[in-house]
C-alpha cells in the first residue's frame, strides 16, 4: 500500500517496482495489494505495480488483493472515509479488473476489504464459491471480520482466512484467537507495528505530510502520544538488546512466536527495511519471553492507537 497511497507521495513507479522484486529476491513470497490502494487520479495504481514486478515469477508467489470498498473523495480529510459495496456484480467486476491489471488469471487470496452491512455475508460466500468453482481465485478471506460474520460466511464457502489489524498496540482481535482456531482460519495481521511506531524510529519532532500521509492524523503519532508510549518503547528496545535485534524485529517476532497461523504484513518503501524485517523470523523467543511481553502489554501505559478509517 506504502508505495501508492496513505504513507505520502507517491513511489515512482520504476523505483517500486524494482524494489517490489527486490523483496521477491531476498525471500518474499506473499504480497499483499487491493484495488484501492491507489491515488485519486489512478485507484488501481497499486494492483499494477505487484503485476509488473511478479509478472515472470507469478508461479512463485501468493498474491492477496481485497474488494468492496472504496473511498469517498469528497472528503476533505486526508484519511478519507471508506464506502463499502460488496453487490455480487460489484465483486465479479473488481475480480475481472484484477485479473486484467495484473495480467495473471487466478487469485490467490482474495478478501472482501471490510463487511457491508448492506450485503449479507452468505451472499457474499456464494459468490466467493463461484469465483473458486471457475479457478478465478484460489482462497478467500474477510477483512475486519468479527465473529458473527465470520462463522456465517464460514458455512457457505470455507474462509481461508481473516486479514485484521493486529500488533502490541492493538490487540481487540487476539479475542477472535478461538474462533479462528476452532475452524481453522489462519490470521494476516496489518499494521504489525502500528503504523511503523513500534520500529522506534519517530520521536515527536517527526512530521508527515498532512494532506497525503495518514500518519498526521493518527493518534500515536501525536506529540503527546510520545511520551505515553514512551516506556513502551524503551522496554521493547531494551529486549531487542538482549537479542541483537531492532525493536522492529522484536515486535514481528513476538506475534509469529505467539501463534503458527498468524502471518504478519509489515509495509515499507525501502529496501533497507524489507531486509531487516525479514531477519525478524530468525529471532526465536522463548515461551518465557512471549508470556513476558504479553504481561507487560497488558500492564504498560500505551498512547491510542489508528483504528482504522470511518465506513460510510
Amino acid at each position: 500500500m506504502g508505495f501508492s497511497h496513505g504513507y505520502g507521495a507517491a513511489t515512482d513507479e520504476n523505483e517500486a517496482v524494482s524494489n517490489i522484486r527486490k523483496a521477491y529476491e531476498m525471500g518474499y513470497t506473499l504480497f499483499d495489494t487491493a484495488e484501492v490502494y491507489g491515488t485519486a487520479e489512478d485507484p488501481h495504481c497499486n494492483e499494477v505495480l505487484v503485476g509488473k514486478a511478479l509478472d515472470d515469477v507469478r508461479d512463485k508467489v501468493q498474491i492477496v488483493t481485497k474488494f468492496g470498498i472504496y473511498f469517498d473523495y469528497t472528503s476533505d480529510a486526508v484519511n478519507k472515509p471508506l464506502i463499502t459495496d460488496a453487490r455480487p456484480e460489484e465483486i465479479r467486476k473488481s475480480v475481472e479488473g484484477f485479473l486484467k491489471r495484473l495480467g495473471t488469471d487466478h487469485i490467490d487470496l482474495y478478501f472482501q476489504h471490510r463487511m457491508d452491512a448492506n450485503t449479507v455475508p452468505e451472499i457474499v460466500a456464494e459468490v466467493m464459491a463461484e469465483l473458486i468453482r471457475e479457478g478465478k481465485i484460489l482462497h478467500w478471506g474477510i477483512s475486519e471480520a468479527n465473529e458473527e460474520y465470520l462463522r456465517r460466511a464460514d458455512k457457505v464457502c470455507k474462509v481461508t482466512a481473516v486479514e485484521n489489524r493486529y500488533s502490541m498496540m492493538a490487540r481487540q482481535y487476539e479475542a477472535l484467537f478461538p474462533v479462528l482456531e476452532e475452524l481453522n482460519v489462519g490470521l494476516v495481521a496489518f499494521s504489525p507495528m502500528a503504523n511503523g511506531l513500534l520500529t522506534g524510529k519517530y520521536n515527536k519532532d517527526s512530521r508527515f505530510d498532512p494532506k497525503l500521509d495518514y500518519r498526521s492524523n493518527m493518534p500515536q503519532f501525536r506529540q503527546e502520544a510520545y511520551e505515553q508510549n514512551e516506556n513502551l518503547l524503551r522496554a521493547l528496545d531494551d529486549i531487542a538488546k538482549e537479542h541483537q535485534a531492532t525493536s522492529a524485529q522484536i515486535s514481528l517476532a513476538w506475534m509469529m512466536c505467539r501463534k503458527p497461523w498468524i502471518v504478519p504484513i509489515p509495509g515499507t518503501r525501502k529496501v533497507s527495511r524489507m531486509e531487516e524485517n525479514a531477519e525478524s523470523a530468525n529471532i526465536k523467543l522463548s515461551a518465557d519471553e512471549v508470556a513476558k511481553l504479553d504481561d507487560m502489554l497488558d500492564t504498560i501505559g500505551m498512547s491510542e492507537v489508528f483504528g482504522g478509517s470511518k465506513i460510510r
